[in-house]
């Protein structure tokens, strides 16, 4: 089957490792990114996310950075922004506080999905992680009991694309029909 058209924006979506180490996220360009996740959709207009920013260079970015993983502290300081996710587990800090949403972490998903696709209308690249120390994280920002830290994003300028043609699992291993694994005839 041909590959059905999407957007190029979506198509050309690159998780970076190379940074501009010079250029400096604007305070238009991160509430552009932040005013799209804040219009995703969620359970009830719910909206459980947060985020935590540091721009490299102020006091958060640098907070931030020895908490990342060798992995990552290889190559996301020199992003413009590192972007921490959040979403909201309890109704409030007590611990007998009521289960808040059983689908706050896929809103926050969504969130940070608008997120990556308005920082790519921008000319932006966004690199998702989880190599942290999350709990490091949650003391340094003193994160509330009832948010948990879920995961990163590094924002910036890309320096190199990968070169390696993209590729994805096929159509008829994700998309099924009545039954699990039954490819969905399209």
């Amino acid at each position: 089957m041909d590959q059905p058209e999407i957007l190029p924006l979506l198509r050309d979506r690159r998780s970076v490792r190379a940074y501009d180490g010079r250029h400096e996220l604007g305070d238009a360009e991160l509430a552009s990114l932040l005013e799209a996740a804040r219009w995703a959709p969620s359970a009830g207009n719910s909206q459980p996310w947060a985020f935590l920013v540091g721009r490299r260079g102020d006091a958060a970015h640098d907070a931030f950075v020895p908490l990342l993983a060798p992995s990552v502290r290889r190559w996301a300081p020199a992003a413009s922004a590192l972007v921490f996710t959040l979403h909201r587990t309890a109704s409030g800090p007590e611990e007998d506080a009521l289960v808040y949403s059983d689908y706050a972490a896929y809103d926050l998903g969504q969130a940070v999905a608008l997120l990556t696709v308005q920082a790519g209308a921008l000319g932006l690249s966004c690199h998702q992680f989880a190599a942290f120390d999350h709990a490091g994280l949650a003391r340094a920002a003193a994160v509330p009991a009832h948010w948990q830290v879920t995961t990163g994003i590094a924002v910036g300028l890309a320096v190199e694309s990968e070169l390696a043609p993209r590729t994805r699992r096929p159509m008829g291993e994700v998309a099924f029909g009545a039954r699990f694994e039954e490819p969905l005839a399209l």
